[in-house]
């Protein structure tokens, strides 16, 4: 199976807008955070939710559908925002693509966000719940790896003051 043949549940329509909207609120879901990345024509934020896990420390965010646009966007850019509730930073992204990285991450998922796996299994990335079947996800999800970014520095004369 391609990546283009897998489907985004129909769930997704409304409830990332819902989600969206909560997280801007101060509440959150779960594991659930919103990440944006600029968009590759318009370098708007751009912005969907995410279930970040952790893997020996690292923080992993999976693009569940590998040609999704925030998958696209984060690949170009490299960087985003991520927030939770009302805290937002600035994040790097970093494709993984060591087959072995990805495993690990992939294994963690269902652990981590078991209410997170209904997602892949309705969009035909696997077929059960184990972490077993996420391994064999490996080439059909696109993992990022997060860390801190520092927020970029202000030049002379674009009218920051300083104090």
């Amino acid at each position: 199976m391609t990546s283009s043949s897998y489907q985004v549940p129909r769930y997704v329509r409304w409830a990332n807008p819902l989600i969206k909207v909560l997280n801007r609120l101060g509440l959150t879901i779960g594991t659930m955070r919103v990440i944006a990345v600029p968009g590759r024509k318009s370098g708007r934020l751009r912005s969907t939710p995410v279930s970040p896990v952790t893997v020996q420390g690292r923080r992993y965010a999976i693009a569940g559908i590998s040609g999704s646009d925030w998958a696209k966007n984060a690949r170009a850019a490299g960087w985003g925002t991520l927030s939770t509730g009302r805290r937002t930073e600035q994040i790097a992204l970093t494709e993984v693509i060591d087959p072995d990285e990805q495993r690990a991450v992939l294994r963690t998922f269902p652990v981590q966000v078991p209410h997170g796996v209904d997602f892949f299994i309705q969009a035909g990335v696997v077929t059960g719940p184990t972490p077993e079947e996420f391994e064999r996800g490996v080439g059909r999800c696109v993992i990022f790896r997060i860390t801190p970014r520092s927020a970029p520095r202000a030049r002379p004369g674009d009218g920051a003051h300083a104090s």
